[in-house]
This record gives C-alpha cells, sequence and structure tokens, in this order.
C-alpha cells in the first residue's frame, strides 16, 4: 500500500500538472485560484490509495475538476458586488507554445483564448466544467458524472446545452496565420506609439471593443468602448502617456495564443493589454488593470491536453 506524500504520488502529479493546470484555468479563468486548487487537490491526492487508481490521468481530473467547481461556486457572491467588467486573468504562455506541434493544435489555441474564456464565464458552473471536459479534453461522459457528481443522462444534456450556448456566442475563427498576425501588430504598435490615427483606423475593425477590468482598483473605463475612432483616440491617449511617464516601459508578449503588450513602471507590472486579430483586423483589445489578477503574472505556464 502507498504511503501519504510518496514518490509515486509526487511523479503522477508532476507528470500530469501541466493538463491539470488547463483545465482548472479554462473552469476558473484565474491562473491565480487554479493553483491553489491544484495544490488543495495534491493534498487530497497524497492521501489516496495507489492500489485502487485504475486511471491516474481520469483520477486526478476528476479531484481537480471537483476543487474547481467549490472555487467558481463561491466566488459567485464576488461577481454580483465587482466593479466594472470581469474579464477573466491573461496567462503568458511558455515560448515551447510556438513549437509546430502546439500551433496546429487549434483547439487548445481557442480553448484558451481571451474570447473562448469570456463566453465560457456566461455559463453555469456545471455547464463550464462539462464543456471544457468534453469539448476541449474529450473525457467520457461516465468520467465527467464522476467529476461533477451528476448521471451520465444529466452530463449529456448539460453538454448539449453548453455546447449550444457557446456555438451560439463565439466567433467563427479560420486558421490562424501567425505571420499576419505579428505584422498586425507590429503595425499597430507603430501606429500607436506615433499617434498615427489614419494608421490605427486602418487597422481596427469598425466594432472594435475594448473591455478594461480594474475592480475599481486602478483607473481605467468602468464600461467597454465601442467603435473605431473611439478606440483609437483611448489608444492614442493611451501610448502619449506612457511615453512621457518616467520608467514606464512596454514589452511585447504571447498572452492566450494572442499577441499582448504588458506595460510596467519601475518594474512593477501596471497591466496587461491582449489583442485580437480576426480578419486581418483588430477586433478587440482587453485590458487587465486589476493589480488582484495580475498576481498569477509572473512567468510563463506550459499548457496542454495531453
Amino acid at each position: 500500500m502507498s504511503t501519504p506524500n510518496s514518490t509515486e504520488h509526487a511523479e503522477r502529479f508532476t507528470h500530469l500538472r501541466p493538463l491539470l493546470f488547463t483545465i482548472v484555468y479554462e473552469i476558473l479563468g484565474s491562473a491565480t485560484e487554479s493553483d491553489d486548487v491544484l495544490q488543495d487537490g495534491y493534498l487530497r491526492w497524497a492521501e489516496v490509495d495507489l492500489a485502487t487508481v485504475r486511471d491516474t490521468k481520469s483520477y486526478l481530473a476528476q479531484l481537480v475538476t471537483r476543487e474547481a467547481l467549490n472555487a467558481l461556486r463561491k466566488r459567485a457572491r464576488l461577481r454580483e458586488e465587482y466593479v466594472g467588467p470581469w474579464l477573466p486573468e491573461p496567462l503568458l504562455l511558455d515560448e515551447r507554445l510556438d513549437t509546430a506541434d502546439a500551433a496546429d493544435d487549434v483547439v487548445l489555441a481557442e480553448s484558451v483564448s481571451m474570447a473562448m474564456l469570456v463566453v465560457l464565464e456566461t455559463l453555469t458552473p456545471d455547464e463550464r466544467a462539462v464543456f471544457v471536459l468534453r469539448e476541449v479534453f474529450a473525457f467520457d461522459y461516465d468520467e465527467i458524472a464522476g467529476a461533477v457528481g451528476k448521471s451520465v443522462d444529466s452530463v449529456r444534456q448539460i453538454a448539449h446545452r453548453a455546447r449550444e450556448h457557446v456555438q451560439a456566442r463565439r466567433r467563427r475563427f479560420g486558421p490562424v496565420d501567425r505571420n499576419r498576425v505579428t505584422d498586425i501588430t507590429e503595425r499597430f504598435m507603430t501606429a500607436a506609439g506615433t499617434g498615427d490615427m489614419d494608421g490605427l483606423l486602418e487597422l481596427l475593425a469598425p466594432d472594435v471593443t475594448w473591455t478594461a477590468d480594474s475592480g475599481g482598483k486602478a483607473t481605467a473605463a468602468r464600461r467597454p468602448i465601442v467603435g473605431a475612432r473611439r478606440v483609437a483616440i483611448v489608444l492614442r491617449r493611451f501610448f502619449a502617456l506612457a511615453d512621457t511617464t518616467p520608467g514606464v516601459r512596454l514589452e511585447l508578449v504571447n498572452c492566450n495564443n494572442a499577441p499582448a503588450f504588458v506595460v510596467y513602471q519601475h518594474d512593477v507590472l501596471e497591466g496587461v493589454f491582449l489583442i485580437e486579430v480576426v480578419e486581418d483586423k483588430i477586433t478587440n483589445f482587453y485590458a487587465m488593470r486589476n493589480p488582484d489578477k495580475l498576481i498569477g503574472f509572473t512567468g510563463p505556464r506550459v499548457i496542454t491536453r495531453q
């Protein structure tokens, strides 16, 4: 019989940790909470008799999903009292995601995109967990039933309902041309940095939207700003302020499989701004300014469906 905190417990959990983190992050939309869930999950796992575990991946996926659902339900009240728009936490991705295999995983890329995570926020906790486990990670219905505490028939109904909900709200993405996205991002940074209004308007979709999450704890628009000219004005002012403020620097990074610029002032992270490109136009800016949601932005993460 295995003993608590055995080497084998640690090895199995560590091997699957990137997968478990990806599952929990997609259910919660929070890297910070995901780390907490995995920590609590490991403590439970360390007490399990490994002789009773037939499939470690399935067992651990169910365990952390139950923990994630508990966390998701507990924060419902916080959402009701939240000031301004609520956005998922941005996720800085490990550069290893730029390898051919990861880049070709369209399902994984879309599942952690900010656009998809925003849609998932509109699902109930059970719908979100079922959708993620079924549509992204292809778990069997009986495995999902064990994770969410529902019958298999109920899970099938929830999966169908969640799938229809998501499909009705998400944009249809074609294959992402990374070279085109890189080119558009570089042109955008040049236009914004030089205050080129015409250049910005050329890159922005007519209904481009700027959504900022501050939680009332930082300076940010408390309602989404819609329209190319209005957003272009915001951008020009923002970059002009950044250019004239001592100690401010901007860096381009990969967040949630999309380009993003991060802003530091004297090495203190002030904000993360994701850029969404669809059909060669910038359609959304997701601005994270809430300092509580930037705590988990400490280093690159590895995500996987394996």
